[in-house]
């Protein structure tokens, strides 16, 4: 595994708790006016075109089936998420006024068990399942299936089929009567994903960007990124926050990150990232209950609030992440592909 990449994946999980943590301060003081602040949904970007580069190393040179590629993603995603669901589904079942965004409803939690979108109870505009930040599984499941079933082709026209098949995939759900299917799987928000596997095939062709360039872009990408949030709607979020995130994993990846000291925190939260990503909606829910019931005054100041939103999704995913994931050596690798020889 780059080290560059468990970065990435912890970066991109920090900026989606403070989003989160932001949008529970106004449920935690009325009074406080954060929308100044509201940064970080573009964490899930960088998410996504990360999903498409790894997946495209993880079946590139070497012969792996549909069956042994789902086996794996299955794995990694399904036991924690579906107990993560059906403890949040157990919740609002017995103690509904705990939650916010989340009502038991037996054929939400059904779709939400088999990774289909379906409209929330709640909030009828949002189609996400029981745990709201799980609709970027549903996506990432959608892309393990697809590309799972290209596997078969020869992988030099791999990359070109993949292309084909999400063109299609946005002309058909256009085609078709809106439903909550072809809205979901027909937002451009896909295209993310398969920008990043073109990242996968470019750093296999070895056609990477020159080192000092790589370092400007990499801090150029990260600005764009941050500006656009604000200037660009969630709606055209696949170009105005997309791009930058693609050109924040291509200047990585270019990097030669072998000739700098592994920042230890941050590679161990991005080993972690997805358990804090699951499991920081609870993280926060909590904060959120005692900040509302108890009188801590501390909890109750914006910025003590959010690091504490922070630190404890961390702490909790860490423990999460040793308690699922079976111990095991992860090589590190720094060296961008020129050099790995």
């Amino acid at each position: 595994m780059l080290v560059q990449l468990q970065y990435l994946r912890a970066i991109a999980a920090l900026l989606v708790v403070y989003f989160h943590a932001i949008l529970q301060l106004a449920k935690v003081n009325p009074a406080i006016d954060a929308t100044a602040f509201t940064y970080g949904e573009t964490g899930v970007d960088i998410f996504f075109v990360l999903s498409g580069f790894v997946m495209w190393l993880t079946a590139s040179g070497r012969a792996t089936t549909p069956v042994d590629f789902a086996r794996k993603r299955i794995r990694r995603i399904v036991p924690l998420y579906w107990l993560a669901t059906l403890f949040s589904a157990l919740v609002a079942l017995v103690a509904p006024s705990l939650l916010k965004s989340t009502a038991f409803d037996l054929p939400h939690l059904m779709a939400s068990m088999l990774f289909l979108p379906w409209i929330n109870p709640v909030d009828t505009t949002m189609i996400v399942p029981v745990i709201v930040p799980g609709w970027t599984l549903n996506y990432e499941m959608f892309f393990y299936f697809v590309f799972a079933l290209l596997l078969p082709i020869r992988e030099d026209y791999r990359l070109p089929a993949l292309f084909g098949a999400f063109l299609a995939i946005l002309i058909v759900c256009h085609l078709l009567p809106e439903a909550t299917a072809t809205k979901f799987y027909g937002e451009p928000i896909i295209l993310e994903f398969l920008a990043g596997a073109a990242l996968g095939w470019l750093y296999g062709q070895k056609l990477l960007l020159p080192q000092r360039w790589a370092w400007v872009l990499l801090a150029v990408a990260f600005v764009f990124l941050f500006v656009n949030e604000a200037l660009v709607r969630p709606e055209d979020r696949y170009y105005g926050w997309g791009i930058p995130a693609l050109f924040i994993v291509y200047s990585a990846i270019s990097i030669d990150f072998s000739k700098l000291p592994v920042v230890g925190w941050l590679n161990y939260l991005g080993d972690a990232s997805y358990e804090i990503y699951i499991t920081h909606a609870f993280t926060l829910a909590f904060l959120r209950i005692v900040a509302n019931r108890f009188p801590i005054g501390a909890l109750q100041q914006p910025v003590v609030f959010v690091i504490l939103c922070l630190v404890l999704s961390c702490i909790v995913g860490a423990i999460i992440h040793e308690i699922v994931t079976p111990r095991r050596k992860v090589r590190i690798a720094s060296r961008p592909a020129a050099d790995l020889g």
